[in-house]
């Protein structure tokens, strides 16, 4: 299994980034399959790869550690392809999720740690 983990601090506050994560999620033709207050699940959309290399998005938002200013968050990017090779679909793909989270216009990114 392909797992890939980053974590960020953005500057909004943790109640309005819930809803900008959703759309952002759907903007890189994700399905939200779950979310809560803090915790999102987003599944790719099947169609245009083979199902195990679909993705799996998870989404932590870390509200104990919350400020009215910053919140942090992490993502965990997974499928059931094996890694054989370095630049492997899931890896591609947590690219361009994890570059989406830092470029979005609705926070400024304090901090990007990939794991």
């Amino acid at each position: 299994m392909a797992r890939y983990t980053c974590s960020f601090t953005v500057s909004v506050k943790s109640d309005h980034l819930l809803p900008l994560l959703v759309e952002l999620l759907q903007g890189s033709q994700l399905d939200i399959q779950y979310y809560t207050g803090d915790y999102i699940i987003a599944r790719e959309v099947p169609g245009n790869v083979p199902f195990p290399k679909l993705i799996t998005v998870e989404v932590l938002i870390d509200k104990s550690k919350s400020t009215e200013t910053e919140t942090r968050m992490s993502i965990v990017i997974k499928n059931e392809e094996l890694p054989l090779q370095l630049d492997n679909y899931c890896r591609q793909m947590f690219e361009v999720i994890k570059q989406a989270i830092e470029s979005s216009r609705h926070w400024h990114l304090i901090e990007s740690i990939a794991g």
